[in-house]
């Protein structure tokens, strides 16, 4: 072997080595999957900027469809993904999609929940026992349907939803909503997934929806580690950035963290 071609071959394993160690500083450490579960009203496509922040990371992403039937078939959906994901998952849930997670997060695949502007029922109580001490704000109205199915207030839909994003933005969210069974907030969570699984907790400081004071009330009742976020109750939406960051420390600590 010559002298040169020698050097060419020390050369490229210093080159791989390097590119090894930057692959490792990149790749996420912990649970490299994360499983996103949007709230009533909406669907799955308001995870968007979540969603390539995190898969720009090295996550893999998947994004659950609630059918807002009933919180059974929720948490059906929602297990259906989990079913999917081949390690440890970071289950994370935006408004209603909290009480999801809190039933659905007791998968043994869960290392960890993220609740975003979200609500946590223990066990045995529902979404809508959430507001017994704190009600939702006045501004935000939800109008039942003669099939038992609900949507906002067209007119309040912004300014109780989506107050931080484009009024076209705001308009199509408003025009596309997603209807929930009304029965939904009443189902009962039987086992709460935040008693034995670290919990990460999202307070959006203009939710509109619902109120900072009980979103901050949750996040300590459930012991979550707490981030304050400046925006509507669709954070995630405006601020996908600063979600997904949650995000990505929940999923590097899980695997470190006990309730």
């Amino acid at each position: 072997m010559t002298r040169s071609f020698r050097n060419i071959l020390i050369a490229a394993a210093a080159i791989a080595g390097l590119a090894s160690a930057a692959q490792a500083q990149t790749a996420p450490s912990g649970a490299r999957n994360v499983v996103l579960v949007h709230g009533a009203f909406a669907d799955g496509s308001g995870w968007r900027g979540v969603y390539d922040r995190l898969t720009a990371k090295g996550y893999k992403v998947s994004v659950v469809q609630n059918p807002l039937t009933s919180l059974a078939d929720d948490v059906a959906a929602t297990r259906r993904v989990l079913a999917r994901q081949d390690g440890p998952t970071i289950l994370v849930g935006h408004s209603y999609g909290g009480t999801v997670i809190t039933e659905a997060g007791n998968d043994p695949k869960v290392a960890g929940l993220v609740y975003v502007a979200a609500l946590a029922p223990d066990t045995g109580e529902s979404t809508g026992d959430q507001f017994a001490e704190i009600p939702a704000p006045p501004g935000f109205v939800i109008e039942a349907q003669s099939d038992g199915f609900g949507f906002v207030n067209l007119a309040k839909f912004k300014s109780g939803f989506a107050g931080d994003v484009s009024d076209a933005d705001a308009a199509f969210m408003r025009d596309s909503q997603v209807p929930i069974a009304m029965s939904a907030f009443g189902d009962k969570v039987t086992q709460a997934a935040w008693r034995v699984k670290p919990s990460w907790f999202v307070v959006a400081t203009q939710d509109g929806a619902i109120d900072p004071k009980l979103l901050r009330k949750t996040a300590t009742r459930i012991g979550a580690e707490t981030v304050e976020i400046k925006g509507s109750h669709v954070v995630f939406l405006s601020q996908p950035e600063a979600v997904a960051n949650v995000i990505d420390k929940a999923a590097k600590t899980a695997g470190q963290k006990t309730n």
